[in-house]
C-alpha cells in the first residue's frame, strides 16, 4: 500500500532592502560630528549606519539584506525627461562630467569608508551604472517571492507598498527605533491611495525636494479626490476630454495646460523595474566575509563598539 507524504513548504525568506544614502545621510546628522577616527577624522555616519543595521537586523530578522546604492543619483534619462529634476541638489562647482550632489563636507569622505565596511561585513551592495537606489529597491521588490521590508526617508518608495505581496516600508521616524510600518492602510487613511496610487499623487501634487513641479492649483488633497473620483492618472487625463466629467473649470483648464509633463513625469516619478541587477549573494552574513580586513578597518576608522555589536547580532 502506497503512503501518502505531506511535503514540506519552506518558510519564505524575508528580504529588507536599505536605501542605503538615505540612512546615512540620517546617521550624519543624527550622531554628533564628535564620534571620529583615532586621527581625529570624523565617522559620525559610518558608526550610526552600522548601528541603524544593528537595530533593523536584532528588530525584524531578515533572513537577506541588501545595502542598495545609487550609482547615479539623478540619471540623465530621467533629467532628460525633466531637467529640473534635482537640479537645485547639483553642486555648484560641478561643470563637465557627471552631476555631483551636494553634500556635507565631512560626511563625503565617510561614504567610501561604509561601502569598505559593509563589503568586508559581506553584507551584499548593490549599485548599477544610470539608475538610483530607489530603482534597484524597485527591481528587487518585484522579483522576491517572499515578504519585503524596505527602510527608506524617503516617501516615494510608498509606490512599492503592496499587502498582498507583503511589501511595506519601514518609514524611521527617529533614528530606526522608531519606525513607522507603512502598509496600505496607512496609505489609504493619510493620502486616499494604495501603493502605486502614490506615484500619481506625487506627480499630481509635485515633489519641491525633487524638482518635480506638478500640476499648478493641485496640491495633495486635490489629487487624492481626482484619484478617488477617476481611479488613476490616465482616468484623470480622460475625465479632462469628458465634458460630462466631474471636473471644476480651473482643474481640466490646469490638467489641459499641464498634458506635456503628465505625459512625461510618470516615467520619472515611477521607480525602474527592470534594472539590470548583479548575481549576488543576499543572504544575511553570520561572519565576516574579510575578517582581518574588517580588524584593520576598525583599528583605522575606530568602529568600536558600533561594529562589535552587529557582529554579535549577525552571530546570532
Amino acid at each position: 500500500m502506497m503512503r501518502s507524504v505531506t511535503q514540506q513548504t519552506q518558510p519564505l525568506r524575508r528580504l529588507m532592502l536599505l536605501d542605503t544614502a538615505s540612512l546615512y545621510f540620517r546617521a550624519y546628522f543624527g550622531v554628533p560630528d564628535s564620534v571620529k577616527a583615532p586621527d581625529g577624522t570624523p565617522v559620525n555616519a559610518v558608526r550610526g549606519l552600522l548601528e541603524f543595521i544593528d537595530r533593523l537586523v536584532r528588530d525584524h530578522r531578515p533572513d537577506d539584506l541588501v545595502a542598495c546604492m545609487d550609482a547615479d543619483w539623478r540619471p540623465h534619462w530621467r533629467v532628460d525627461l525633466i531637467p529640473s529634476y534635482k537640479a537645485h541638489r547639483v553642486a555648484e562647482e560641478t561643470e563637465t562630467g557627471p552631476d555631483e550632489e551636494e553634500v556635507p563636507d565631512t560626511l563625503s569622505p565617510q561614504v567610501p569608508v561604509i561601502e569598505t565596511v559593509l563589503d568586508a561585513l559581506g553584507i551584499a551592495r548593490v549599485g548599477v551604472e544610470g539608475y538610483e537606489a530607489d530603482d534597484v529597491i524597485g527591481t528587487f521588490t518585484g522579483r522576491a517571492t517572499g515578504p519585503v521590508d524596505i527602510v527608506t526617508g524617503d516617501r516615494d518608495l510608498y509606490q512599492l507598498v503592496d499587502d498582498k505581496r507583503q511589501v511595506r516600508v519601514l518609514y524611521p521616524l527617529k533614528g530606526v527605533g522608531s519606525l513607522q510600518l507603512t502598509d496600505e492602510a496607512l496609505l489609504r487613511e493619510r493620502y486616499g491611495v494604495d501603493g502605486p496610487g502614490y506615484a500619481d499623487l506625487a506627480l499630481l501634487r509635485g515633489d519641491p525636494s525633487d524638482g518635480l513641479p506638478g500640476v499648478p492649483g493641485i496640491g495633495e488633497k486635490t489629487a487624492a479626490k481626482l484619484l478617488a473620483e477617476f481611479g488613476d492618472l490616465a482616468g484623470i487625463m480622460a475625465a479632462v476630454d469628458d465634458p460630462k466629467a466631474r471636473l471644476t473649470p480651473s482643474q481640466r483648464k490646469r490638467l489641459d495646460e499641464s498634458r506635456p509633463y503628465v505625459a512625461v513625469a510618470p516615467k520619472v516619478v515611477r521607480v525602474a523595474g527592470d534594472v539590470p541587477l548583479p548575481d549576488v549573494d543576499t543572504a544575511l552574513p553570520h561572519a565576516p566575509r574579510d575578517p582581518a580586513a574588517l580588524d584593520a578597518l576598525a583599528v583605522r576608522w575606530g568602529l568600536g563598539g558600533s561594529l562589535k555589536r552587529l557582529l554579535a547580532t549577525l552571530g546570532t
